[in-house]
């Protein structure tokens, strides 16, 4: 899976340096080298390791290792922080509003997975009692309507576009305006895929947006793309302001340190990512549990934890911790977990934090 390779590898440079006696210079430097050959196979831009790198010796050296104190504690947050602020900027970023239109607008690469996550991001919203609709504005790409038009019915969707239409700025205004009257609050832009070659289509996309006015545009970046991740998102961040990420394809084998390396040229969080290419294949990013699953410090538990407390279950927490797992024990587990979203998602985030269940054996089948 996309950056369960990552996460094997940072777990197990932590772990022998849990697993040593003392804390000297040679297991830190062995540990902290293997996390960043790591990130940089996993394509993390060179700088942003570098960066990583400062940053952690800067607050382990702030740290009382010579006295013995916490060293391995100390580390492993020093680790876990700069992971964490690699994704996580620290800032607010918008957040539509139900009953309030708003108009988001979805750029990105050619192949990214972009008309796809467009539906699922109005489906997910759908879902959760808001009124979307999808405008495509994609005149560029052969049977880009036709995709957005097929997946917009399956999901109820009202869509906008247009088969003799060549103006992606004119569908784009008019599909807005119509959907405004129709009070619809959550207004999806779909736009043409473009590289940051192409000149006439990166203006043709800064037209649309000062046309449509976006309260959001989202990159959409492919988690497979690799180095390259850098400078594309750069480019489309000089062009218009991007604000949000959307991760795409998670569920394949690439590396996926390039998608990472996306947030920073943006300066943009990352708010969802897409597992599949089903509709219900999609859900928030959340930083810190992100980065301990990562890390191996949480997963599948962490979630059945956090699902049973919700439903205030404690009797069924009682029982998860007993030395005898029941059927009636493992139906309710299987119906809470069944709350946590499509299984086939939950499997993924398991297996990037795959070793969280070591320490409850009785749930390993």
């Amino acid at each position: 899976m996309v950056l369960a390779q990552l996460g094997g590898t940072i777990t197990r440079a932590i772990q022998r340096m849990r697993n040593a006696t003392i804390i000297d210079e040679n297991v830190l430097n062995e540990c902290l080298t293997e996390i960043y050959r790591a990130l940089l196979l996993a394509d993390v831009q060179f700088q942003l390791v570098r960066n990583m790198q400062n940053n952690i010796r800067l607050i382990i050296c702030s740290g009382d290792l010579a006295g013995g104190h916490y060293e391995r504690r100390i580390i492993q947050k020093a680790i876990f922080d700069e992971l964490c602020n690699m994704l996580d900027l620290g800032k607010p970023f918008f957040t539509p509003k139900k009953g309030k239109t708003s108009v988001i607008m979805f750029v990105g690469l050619q192949g990214s997975g972009k008309t796809t996550t467009c539906t699922k991001y109005a489906y997910y919203h759908q879902k959760k009692g808001w009124k979307p609709a999808l405008v495509c504005a994609d005149t560029f790409r052969a049977g880009a309507f036709d995709q957005l038009k097929q997946n917009a019915t399956k999901a109820k969707i009202p869509f906008y576009g247009s088969y003799t239409e060549s103006d992606p700025v004119k569908i784009a205004v008019e599909g807005v305006e119509t959907f405004k009257k129709e009070n619809c609050d959550l207004i999806i832009v779909d736009t043409s895929g473009r590289h940051k070659q192409e000149a006439v289509l990166f203006e043709e996309m800064r037209q649309v947006s000062e046309a449509t006015k976006p309260d959001l545009i989202v990159l959409v970046m492919d988690s497979s793309i690799g180095q390259a991740a850098f400078d594309q998102a750069q480019a489309f961040k000089q062009s218009v302001p991007v604000g949000a990420v959307i991760l795409t394809k998670m569920d394949g084998h690439a590396k996926g340190g390039g998608a990472l390396s996306a947030v920073a040229a943006t300066k943009s969080h990352v708010i969802f990512i897409g597992t599949g290419e089903h509709m219900d294949e999609f859900g928030v990013f959340d930083v810190k549990p992100f980065v301990s699953r990562l890390l191996g410090m949480g997963g599948f538990m962490e979630e059945i934890h956090e699902v049973v407390t919700k439903d205030q279950q404690p009797e069924l927490l009682q029982k998860l911790s007993e030395p005898k797992l029941t059927l009636r024990t493992m139906y309710g587990l299987v119906q809470n977990t069944l709350k946590m979203g499509p299984i086939g998602q939950v499997c993924i985030f398991s297996i990037v934090g795959y070793d969280a269940l070591s320490y409850h054996p009785m749930l390993v089948f």
